[in-house]
C-alpha cells in the first residue's frame, strides 16, 4: 500500500555515502526531510535532478529540511556520483529496495524504478508527494514549495 499524505513516513535505517548509518527518526522534532527516491546514480535525469537538489541546497536549509537522495546503488557508487558532482547532502543505499517497497514507489513501465519525493515535515508526517519520472528538475521546485509553506505554518 502506497504511502499518502497525512501518513507517518517509515522509518528506516540505511548506510549513506560514507558508510555511515543514516535513521530517518533521528531528524523528528529537529528538521523536515525531503526524501527523494531516485533510479541510478549517474544517469541523465538522476544527475540533473541531483544537481537541481545541490544547486538549492543552502534554500533547503535555510527552510530548515534536511535533503536525502535514495536509490538502490551501493554506498560506493553513491559517495562517487556524490564526489563527481559535488552533492553537499547525503545519498542512502536501498540495496533490497525494502525502503522503496514501504514507500510504494512505483515503477515506470514496470522496469524503470519510480522518482518520488516526499517531503516530511518535523513530526514524522508526509506533507507532500510529488511523482514524476520525466521532470526531474519539477522533484525540486515542489518540495521546496511546500517547505515555505510548512514555515508560515
Amino acid at each position: 500500500m502506497p504511502i499518502s499524505v497525512g501518513d507517518t513516513a517509515p522509518n528506516f535505517t540505511l548506510l549513506n555515502q560514507r558508510g555511515e548509518a543514516v535513521t530517518l527518526s533521528s531528524f523528528q522534532g529537529q528538521k523536515a526531510v525531503v526524501l527523494y527516491f531516485y533510479p541510478k546514480d549517474d544517469t541523465p535525469g538522476c544527475t540533473v535532478e541531483s544537481c537541481s537538489f545541490r544547486d538549492r541546497y543552502e534554500d533547503f536549509v535555510t527552510a530548515g529540511a534536511e535533503v536525502i537522495g535514495i536509490s538502490s546503488d551501493s554506498p560506493d557508487s553513491h559517495r562517487a556520483f556524490a564526489s563527481k558532482h559535488n552533492l553537499p547532502f547525503t545519498l542512502v543505499s536501498d540495496r533490497s529496495s525494502t525502503v522503496r517497497k514501504a514507500y510504494g514507489v512505483p515503477t515506470t513501465l514496470g522496469l524503470l524504478p519510480g522518482r518520488v519525493t516526499y517531503v516530511i515535515d518535523k513530526a514524522g508526517k508526509v506533507r507532500h508527494i510529488f511523482n514524476s519520472q520525466f521532470n526531474p528538475k519539477g522533484h525540486v521546485d515542489e518540495a521546496m514549495g511546500i517547505l515555505k509553506t510548512l514555515q508560515t505554518a
